[in-house]
C-alpha cells in the first residue's frame, strides 16, 4: 500500500463518520486524497477538510475504483451491502459495524492491543469492535498482560450518543417537557430515559442478554485470543450525552495487588490511570469527552474473588470507540 493512500469515508455525514474526519485531520493522515460517501439524500453537502471544500458523493457500488482504504461507519445492512464490492475493487475496508466482526476471516483489532492482526485480512476486511468492547479492553489489556485475565463481569453505563444523533436529542426533549409538566413520547429507548437508567442496550436474546451484553463476551475473547474467557454483562443506557463509563470485576491466573495494577498501566498507549478517590480524583464521562485516551481509577482489590480486582474505565464511545480505533487501525496499513 501506498504511504500516502487514498482514503473513503463511508457515511461521512454520521456522528463517526463526521468524527472520523477529524481524526484524520488531527492527526494529519498522511493521504493522497480523501473521498466522502453518503446516501443520495446527503450527496452534495459541502464538508471542510484541511482548509478545502470536499463535495459528498453518492455511495454505489463504483464508489471504490482507485481508493486504498474505506472506512465503513454507515450501520451494519450498508457494510454488508457495500463492503465486499469496495473489497473487490482492491479497497480494504475497516468497518465499525458488527456485520463481520465474528467472521473468523476478518481480524477484530484495538491497535494498542493487536495491532499484528490488522495486517493479515484475507477478504481485505478489518472489523472495529463494539465500543464498550474496546473502553473495557483497554483497561483490562495491560492487566491482562501483566496477571493473566480468566473472567470478567462487566456493567456498561452507556451515553445516549450510543444511539446516534436522536437519542441525544430523546434526552433532550424529556427534560425540557418534564420541565415545563409537559407530556412526552418514547421514540428512540422502550422507557423514559431523562432522569432515568434503561437496563437494554439492543435486543433481548434468547438466553436473556442483549445482542450488547454478548458482544463483550464474543469480541472480547476473539481480541485476546482467549477463546475460553469467561464473560457477564449487564449494558445499562443512562442520561449521558457523550462517553461510555464501564464497571469491572476481573479475576486473573495470578495473584494482584494495586499498587501493581497501576504499575501495569505505565506506558501503554491510550490509557491513564486517574485514581486518587481520597481527593476526588476518578473518572467520569465528561472527562473523556472529545478525548482519544481511556481513563482508568477506582482500582481496588476485590472481596469475593481470589486474584481478582475491581476497576471503573471511561471513555468517548464516539472517538475511541469508534473512529478514532479505525483510524489508528489505518495507520497501522
Amino acid at each position: 500500500m501506498s504511504e500516502t493512500p487514498k482514503v473513503a469515508i463511508v457515511g461521512a455525514t454520521g456522528a463517526v463518520g463526521e468524527e472520523m474526519r477529524l481524526c484524520l485531520e488531527e492527526r494529519n493522515f498522511p493521504l493522497e486524497s480523501l473521498t466522502l460517501l453518503a446516501s443520495a439524500r446527503s450527496a452534495g453537502k459541502k464538508m471542510t477538510f484541511r482548509g478545502e471544500e470536499i463535495t459528498v458523493q453518492e455511495l454505489t457500488h463504483d464508489s471504490f475504483q482507485g481508493i486504498d482504504i474505506a472506512l465503513f461507519s454507515a450501520g451494519g445492512g450498508i457494510s454488508l451491502t457495500f463492503g465486499p464490492s469496495a473489497a473487490a475493487a482492491g479497497c480494504v475496508v475497516i468497518d465499525n459495524s458488527s456485520a463481520f466482526r465474528m467472521d473468523p476471516e476478518v481480524p477484530l483489532v484495538v491497535p494498542e492491543i493487536n495491532p499484528e492482526a490488522a495486517k493479515s485480512a484475507p477478504k481485505k476486511i478489518i472489523a472495529n469492535p463494539n465500543c464498550s468492547t474496546i473502553i473495557a479492553l483497554m483497561g483490562l489489556a495491560p492487566l491482562h498482560d501483566a496477571f493473566g485475565l480468566r473472567s470478567i463481569i462487566a456493567s456498561t453505563y452507556q451515553a445516549v450518543s450510543g444511539s446516534g444523533a436522536q437519542g441525544i436529542v430523546e434526552l433532550e426533549e424529556q427534560v425540557k417537557a418534564i420541565a415545563n409538566g409537559e407530556d412526552f413520547e418514547t421514540k428512540v429507548y422502550p422507557r423514559q430515559i431523562a432522569f432515568n437508567v434503561i437496563p437494554q442496550v439492543d435486543a433481548f436474546t434468547d438466553n436473556g442478554y442483549t445482542k450488547e451484553e454478548l458482544k463483550m463476551l464474543n469480541e472480547g475473547r476473539k481480541i485476546l485470543g482467549l477463546p475460553e474467557l469467561k464473560v457477564s454483562c449487564t449494558c445499562v443506557r443512562v442520561p449521558v450525552y457523550r462517553s461510555h463509563s464501564i464497571s469491572l470485576t476481573a479475576q486473573f491466573e495470578k495473584p494482584v495487588d494495586v499498587e501493581a495494577a497501576k504499575a501495569a498501566f505505565a506506558g501503554r498507549a491510550g490509557v491513564q490511570v486517574k485514581d486518587d478517590p481520597e481527593n476526588g480524583l476518578f473518572p467520569v464521562p465528561l472527562d473523556t469527552t472529545g478525548q482519544d485516551d481511556c481513563l482508568v481509577g477506582r482500582i481496588r482489590k476485590n472481596t469475593v474473588f481470589k486474584n481478582a480486582l475491581d476497576l471503573w474505565v471511561v471513555g468517548d464511545q464516539v472517538r475511541k470507540g469508534a473512529a478514532l480505533n479505525a483510524v489508528q487501525i489505518a495507520e497501522v496499513l
